[in-house]
């Protein structure tokens, strides 16, 4: 199916956070353009939520009148790329606040994950990071950004800094009942 070009692909029409997955910052073929982004189908040959909202003429699961319909029963058990344990309630969150609050959020966390991508990742840590601003709060995410900043020495190892980093996200998480692994 040909999916028409979504304005905003970093937040999924089923409400994961596409901007926060792996793959997203992937090079090469198996990088995805978020959902309904250019190259879309190139890296997904079918998606039921996306094509279901097309049809519908909306942007979001969110907007339809069935939501959480019979195609959500299950579906948040387990994980892929990216983690689906808080697709719901984000989707709840969004309808909540709106979508624009939503994506600006969502563009915050962008923002911080790229820079935990450029200057702490130690080529082992991008899911790691990923799972750790999809799944954490936002202001819990900017005290651990504080902390790094404060705590990490800049001549570091690149490795020194990666697991300092991944050591306070995991203290947060674990304060929160919070475990940054992928459920498979």
């Amino acid at each position: 199916m040909e999916y028409k070009l979504r304005k905003y692909p970093l937040f999924s029409a089923c409400g994961l956070n596409c901007g926060l997955c792996p793959r997203y910052y992937t090079d090469g073929p198996s990088r995805c353009p978020g959902c309904g982004g250019e190259g879309f189908t190139s890296a997904h040959c079918g998606c039921g939520m996306l094509s279901c909202c097309q049809r519908k003429g909306i942007e979001y699961c969110l907007e339809c009148n069935e939501f959480p319909c019979k195609k959500y029963d299950s579906w948040g058990e387990g994980d892929s790329f990216i983690t689906h344990r808080n697709f719901l309630s984000d989707t709840e969150k969004a309808k909540r606040i709106g979508i624009d609050a939503y994506r600006a959020e969502l563009d915050e966390k962008v923002g911080i994950l790229k820079e935990l991508l450029e200057n702490y990742n130690d080529g082992r840590r991008k899911s790691f990071f990923c799972l750790a601003v999809n799944l954490l709060e936002l202001d819990d995410i900017k005290v651990v950004m504080g902390r790094i900043a404060n705590e990490i020495e800049p001549e570091s190892t690149q490795k020194e800094k990666a697991a300092a980093a991944a050591k306070l996200f995991n203290e947060i998480a674990k304060k929160r009942g919070i475990l940054l692994k992928l459920r498979k």
